[in-house]
């Protein structure tokens, strides 16, 4: 026993040591976290970028261009795992939506249904530290946060900021003070736009469709903005980092997402808002270096996942797969075995009921088979472990895998198919293809070092990364490493 406490003692000296050998603590820590965003999109961009924002965190921080989400790439799956340091696998939010079998309906992802710790939590059960979540979606924020220490705020559907509990009074100020009713009409310019070019989207308004005017609000520079905005008055209002507490704000980030939705990875729109969150995240850097001050914060940019481009109108009708179609396939196999059938697809998830007594296993086996038929599907993995793809790709599919939530095969479409929503356009994310799994990541301030790393991460070491430098305890069902060598020493 003494033995077991001295190596205890041994481990809790090292690791204050490693805080102690690096920079001590900064005060502050601000992770913008932007829901879709891919490397390229930073490289394509570069000779328009500012000094001051996006460039400056690549040249001045430690820049990982080749962070990996190895798992499903939803956009809760992909916060869930920022946020807890762990897989789909550990944490359980396995896609946006799932087939609930107790309840007989599609869920939701929620922090109710979160099963792992996460960062935010960890920090927030210190003393003397704050922690405040700011987001597009309700169910983002809270799923991020993992607490009810944390305070959060969202933009509701008239797209002004609200909260859970007791609204600080400068809230309903700025609200007034920033109303959506003032891009009415407004018109989405390029940057450095030629005299009398035309706008590259007008956010017009419908008083008979207010929906309408949000959604294009809330996917265009304008809502975007208006999240910097409020990020900005919140550091000023509750003297983020200027106190006797620590404290950790995040921005989930939403526009790029919701505008990829609609127009896919490539558009010439997706390049300009990419512009815009480089002016956004200069005038952040610039108003941190005034309060708190240089030298007194850090900043991480991390995303949730990438983005597959838009199919072109050729081949749209190929490659946009209905999901009753595959689960229709799926059945027809089944018909020969009695009792047996489809209870559900979710994509990417088939739920099956094998019938009373019969054993599961074979039923998947041929439920995987069918679906590989399907002229859209690529592979497939099965609750019993089963896979037809091989190495870094079976991995991914386990990843993403959870016995309670993913029912009983798990499908893959081919490379850059998307779900049909009856749209005619748009995209859909989740896949375990590179352009959605790879993603950008920056680590900047006095704690980290300046330098590129080419060498692949993983999305799951940034939350065991942040927790070595804020000197926490990793979250519970954290699985990825500390990436020392961003660690300033």
């Amino acid at each position: 026993m003494d033995i077991c406490r001295r190596k205890f003692g041994a481990c809790m000296l090292g690791g204050a040591a490693s805080l102690a050998l690096g920079q001590a603590r900064a005060k502050l820590l601000v992770l913008v976290l932007v829901v879709q965003c891919r490397p390229e999109f930073l490289d394509t961009s570069q000779p328009q970028l500012g000094p001051g924002g996006l460039r400056r965190l690549v040249e001045k921080g430690a820049y990982f261009p080749d962070c990996r989400h190895l798992a499903s790439t939803f956009s809760a799956t992909g916060i869930a795992t920022l946020a807890t340091g762990g897989w789909p696998a550990e944490h359980g939010i396995v896609a946006d939506y799932w087939y609930d079998r107790a309840a007989r309906r599609p869920v939701r992802a929620s922090d109710e249904a979160l099963m792992a710790t996460t960062l935010a939590a960890q920090i927030a059960a210190e003393p003397q530290t704050r922690v405040f979540v700011v987001s597009m979606e309700p169910s983002h924020a809270a799923l991020f946060a993992g607490t009810r220490r944390a305070s959060l705020y969202w933009m509701d559907e008239g797209g002004r900021f609200t909260t859970r509990g007791e609204e600080p009074d400068w809230l309903a100020p700025f609200n007034q003070a920033n109303s959506p009713e003032g891009a009415h009409g407004a018109s989405w310019m390029a940057l450095d736009a030629r005299l009398n070019a035309p706008p590259l989207r007008v956010l017009w308004y419908d008083a008979a469709r207010p929906r309408d005017f949000v959604a294009l609000y809330k996917s265009s520079p304008f809502g975007q903005g208006q999240q910097f905005n409020f990020l900005a008055e919140l550091m000023a209002r509750e003297r983020l980092g200027q106190g006797s507490t620590f404290d950790f704000v995040c921005l989930i980030s939403g526009s790029t997402e919701l505008l990829g939705y609609e127009t896919g990875a490539r558009s010439p729109l997706m390049q300009q808002m990419v512009l815009q969150l480089d002016r956004r995240m200069e005038a952040l850097l610039n108003e941190l270096n005034r309060s708190p001050g240089e030298g007194a914060y850090n900043l991480v940019l991390a995303a949730a996942h990438g983005a597959p481009p838009e199919p072109s109108s050729q081949s749209r009708a190929r490659m946009a797969v209905f999901g009753e179609s595959v689960a229709q396939a799926v059945q027809h196999a089944l018909a020969g075995h009695a009792g047996s059938r489809v209870e559900q697809y979710v994509y990417p998830f088939l739920f099956l009921d094998a019938g009373v007594g019969r054993d599961p296993d074979p039923i998947r086996a041929l439920a995987a088979q069918a679906a590989l038929q399907h002229p859209a599907v690529a592979n497939y993995y099965t609750a019993s472990g089963a896979c037809s793809a091989q190495d870094e790709w079976a991995q991914r599919f386990r990843n993403s895998f959870h016995p309670q939530r993913s029912g009983d095969v798990m499908l893959s479409y081919r490379p850059e198919y998307v779900e049909e929503f009856g749209s005619g356009r748009g995209v859909s994310y989740g896949s375990l293809y590179n352009y959605d799994v790879r993603v950008p990541l920056c680590f900047y301030g006095p704690q980290f070092r300046t330098g590129v790393f080419e060498r692949p991460v993983e999305s799951v070491d940034v939350a065991p990364t942040l927790a070595r430098a804020m000197g926490v305890a990793v979250p519970s069902s954290a699985v990825g490493r500390v990436l020392g060598e961003a660690l300033a020493r």
